[in-house]
């Protein structure tokens, strides 16, 4: 039997979420469980030949770049694509870009074995299974980000790639039948498969390799999933209205603007256009910030915008306005909140480890590449320099034609971003994060008054990340919940309650908060309200001054309204350089110490990898602490 307060908070999320959510997942379920939904997607289908391959080649549509005249100077210093293009030739391949795995096939897992029934229609496929793990792990290969590697490769050390490309796609096509299998199941997946697809295509457009059979199969190929795709995007953009809505609708802009002899593809192309614009503007905020709550999917944003507006301006095409002020919003959100020296952000919120189009050399935490794109799209210089990661913009601005004059962005010593719940200070080479936003979309963390530090290129204070949405509850609820942020919590309760792996309730509505300078110090001031599971009118407010001119920072906490019997426990998630070089001291309101406990912590930097790290903990009855965060030695720049 589910439990009343369970019940109680599915109820309340509901509500949260909209009686038009309820009605479509409760439609949704009735028409799985009944078969409905598997009839709509049939395994009985036809492959056509549509075009051939001349009148394709002559067809009036521009891509990024000429194939013949590709705009980017060759550079075989990038020995990382000689090792990566040599692994992928052995059925060896990057996961989350971080670990390598030997798969030869599309339907393993290879964290646990499991190998997915590839004949078994997708309906019947379950999202979470303990025996078969985490199916990303299924998705990431069939994401086919590799190809990137395999074209760059072929780009810089002009070596012919082909066969190697288009038999990895030929394979696919037919160990993965149409609607069956685990790469069917989600839109998203099928969408980025598909433009990955189209810029391998592209890339080797006039090759003499590429004959009318192999064209037919792969356009057949994609037709079949963009029309997968058109018939399930009601999930995307009701269910989940998130980064796999803006993916499938910008899917199906592209294929319908770049291929245009389906006979549907003027229908996806208008649809797509639609859809787009109307997602860019619900779920990236008037500042800036993005829906999801995450650094790294926000990132996925950003490389979706550079596609479209990089395709649309080189046919001829125009998006609304909001398009371009949104991505110059996110753009400036993002610069802001990004370390100079590294070109990383605070690991914050959610992180599977996507990034869809990898076009430069660079780790998987720096951003620039992604930013210097899109900045070019939007004629804006991001203030980077010269560096490998302008290697992406000039894959994407070939045949790109800049609007107006270049603009410079203007990084400010103190910024809110009140709509997310975003506060920063930049003072010289330090980087201060303040999390306290309420929510209007679904939560992902409990993480309010999340602190982050950073110095001199190094993450002081972070955050420990994300891990897996597939793992235990052990590690489920550390990494989504309060415990894992730098933050007080109350007792060994988050600061909302969590109802299921994905599910939040008792939403934080109210969290104002500001940030201002004086003459000596950068001040942040926030509250919010929240554990609302454990009483009425709790609230935690945080007060933060960073020092000019010193590696100083005070930091006050007063939690208010919590019941007798309930300790309070502020928690540090210290890196290795910041326990080495910088000392942590907490006091209570009478002015007493308290003494620092150091637990047992884990941090993830990438997605599926975790290890384990120390937390420090302030552990007190009282209701204020006053912790003083400096250098070992002087504080002073």
């Amino acid at each position: 039997m589910m439990r009343l307060d369970t019940i109680k908070g599915y109820f309340d999320f509901c509500r949260n979420m909209g009686w038009r959510y309820t009605a479509f997942r409760f439609w949704r379920e009735v028409q799985l469980r009944t078969g409905l939904l598997r009839l709509r997607f049939s395994t009985n289908v036809r492959n056509q030949a549509f075009i051939s391959i001349a009148a394709w080649r002559s067809l009036k549509v521009n891509f990024f770049f000429e194939p013949d005249n590709v705009q980017v100077k060759r550079d075989k210093s990038l020995t990382d694509l000689e090792l990566n293009a040599s692994r992928i030739s052995e059925n060896i391949f990057s996961y989350f870009s971080h670990k390598w795995y030997h798969v030869s096939d599309w339907h393993t897992n290879p964290e646990t074995g499991y190998t997915y029934p590839k004949n078994q229609h997708w309906t019947k496929i379950p999202d979470f299974s303990a025996e078969a793990g985490d199916i990303k792990y299924v998705w990431e290969k069939s994401r086919f980000t590799f190809l990137y590697d395999l074209i760059r490769y072929d780009h810089h050390f002009e070596k012919d790639q082909f066969q190697l490309v288009f038999n990895l796609i030929e394979d696919w096509i037919k160990e993965n039948p149409v609607n069956c299998g685990p790469n069917w199941k989600c839109g998203q997946e099928i969408s980025l498969r598909v433009l990955n697809w189209l810029f391998a295509l592209y890339y080797y457009k006039y090759s003499e390799n590429l004959t009318q059979e192999l064209f037919n199969k792969i356009i057949s190929s994609i037709q079949h999933q963009m029309c997968h795709v058109r018939k399930n995007i009601n999930f995307s953009l009701i269910a989940v209205r998130n980064n796999h809505a803006l993916t499938e609708s910008l899917g199906l802009y592209v294929v319908g603007l770049l291929l245009p002899f389906f006979p549907e593809s003027n229908g996806w192309k208008k649809l797509g256009k639609r859809l787009f614009e109307q997602e860019i503007a619900y779920q990236i905020y008037e500042d800036g910030t993005f829906l999801q709550f995450s650094m790294n999917y926000h990132r996925v944003v950003v490389q979706l915008l550079s596609w479209a507006i990089a395709l649309a301006n080189v046919n001829g095409e125009c998006w609304s306005e909001t398009i371009f002020e949104r991505a110059r919003k996110s753009l400036q959100f993002l610069r802001t909140c990004q370390d100079d020296k590294t070109g990383r952000l605070p690991n914050y919120g959610n992180n599977d480890g996507a990034l869809f189009f990898t076009l430069a050399s660079c780790d998987f935490p720096d951003f620039r590449p992604q930013l210097a794109a899109l900045a070019t799209m939007l004629n804006v210089d991001p203030g980077y320099g010269p560096g490998k990661w302008e290697e992406e913009a000039h894959w994407l601005a070939g045949n790109f034609r800049p609007r107006g004059e270049t603009s410079d962005l203007n990084l400010s010593n103190i910024t809110s971003f009140e709509i997310g719940g975003y506060y920063i200070l930049r003072d010289s080479n330090s980087i201060t994060f303040l999390r306290c936003g309420s929510y209007r979309n679904r939560p992902f963390q409990a993480d309010n008054m999340h602190l982050d530090i950073w110095v001199n290129g190094e993450n002081i204070l972070r955050d420990a990340g994300c891990y897996s949405y597939n793992t235990d509850e052990h590690f489920s609820r550390y990494f989504q919940g309060t415990a894992s942020h730098n933050t007080a919590m109350i007792g060994d309760f988050d600061q909302m309650k969590r109802v299921s792996r994905f599910i939040w309730s008792g939403w934080i509505e109210k969290a104002p908060g500001s940030c201002w300078e004086d003459e000596d110090r950068l001040s942040i001031e926030a509250e919010f309200e929240g554990y609302e599971h454990l009483g009425k009118g709790i609230t935690h407010k945080r007060k933060v001054a960073k020092q000019k001119g010193k590696y100083l920072w005070t930091i006050e906490d007063e939690i208010s309204n919590v019941l007798t019997g309930l300790s309070i426990h502020q928690i540090w998630h210290p890196s290795n350089f910041s326990m080495e070089n910088f000392s942590i001291q907490c006091q209570d309101k009478a002015g007493l110490e308290i003494q620092p406990k150091v637990a047992e912590g884990w941090f993830s930097d990438h997605y599926g990898n975790k290890e384990e790290c120390k937390r420090i903990v302030f552990s007190s009855d009282g209701r204020f602490f006053r912790t003083v965060i400096r250098e070992k030695n002087t504080g002073e720049f």
